[in-house]
């Protein structure tokens, strides 16, 4: 996932969320599915080039569901003709559910954003 979103992949980024997730953000509020995928479109178009990278991650099972994943992700930004710098550190939980052998996270929490950390 973390590949997908660096490579700008919204193809690929769209095959691990499920079309009823529902994204719960500290500063962003609320989001759905086609919400986030509108964002993740209007963020790939734009020359600021975001980078995520995965700092620590967890994952346990949810009997008879799928996973909890939970961790630290940071966001680096690379603005036109500047080089790439630390923008944001956050915490995430991702809700992954196994249907049919196919695995898509359902709910997101992403909490504890630290801005501008350059």
């Amino acid at each position: 996932m973390f590949d997908a979103f660096n490579k700008r992949d919204i193809i690929a980024l769209q095959s691990f969320l499920s079309e009823e997730l529902e994204f719960y953000h500290d500063l962003g509020g609320v989001t759905n599915y086609n919400q986030n995928i509108e964002a993740f479109k209007k963020t790939f178009a734009n020359d600021r080039k975001l980078r995520r990278e995965l700092v620590s991650m967890e994952v346990n099972p949810i009997k008879d569901f799928g996973a909890v994943q939970t961790g630290v992700h940071r966001f680096y930004v690379t603005e036109k003709g500047q080089k790439e710098k630390l923008s944001s550190e956050a915490k995430f939980v991702n809700l992954w559910q196994n249907k049919n052998s196919v695995w898509k996270i359902t709910r997101i929490i992403s909490y504890g954003h630290r801005e501008n950390l350059e």
